[in-house]
């Protein structure tokens, strides 16, 4: 799970478990649902798989919209729909570019190494991008 602000910097990169994880129960068990009900107002752009947990965090986690109707929708409805998942995914992209970059580094990218230790190259690299992103804003800022 990678959390970015609305440039697309990471903030936050979670430790990689074996094997495949829905996104809903690893938002939970790393507090994150909780975190959010209970926290600051801020807004999460989230992809399909965290629907579900908007009305669980306050309204705070936006995903794409959920599809009504499976068969036979409405005219209307099909284009409301891609309205607004088109909207979603325009607000989201800064957020997909930010995984991106970290899934950029060679070391992520041709992992070679063993699976034990790719929770640690992850982080590594999480924390080399991020002091990136940092250093690149402060020299931003005193030109």
């Amino acid at each position: 799970m990678v959390l970015t602000d609305e440039q697309g910097r990471l903030l936050f990169c979670s430790p990689t478990r074996p094997g495949s994880c829905a996104d809903i129960p690893h938002a939970r068990e790393l507090g994150l649902v909780k975190l959010l009900a209970d926290g600051p107002a801020v807004e999460i752009l989230a992809d399909a798989g965290y629907q579900g947990l908007r009305a669980q965090t306050g309204g705070r986690l936006v995903t794409p919209p959920h599809r009504k109707f499976k068969k036979d929708a409405p005219d209307w409805y099909e284009e409301v729909h891609e309205r607004r998942r088109k909207a979603h995914s325009s607000r989201r992209i800064r957020v997909e570019h930010g995984i991106a970059h970290l899934k950029n580094w060679r070391a992520l990218a041709r992992h070679l190494g063993r699976r034990e230790r790719m929770d640690d190259t992850v982080q590594a690299v999480a924390g080399l991008l991020s002091q990136q992103q940092t250093a690149d804003r402060i020299l931003a800022r005193q030109t």
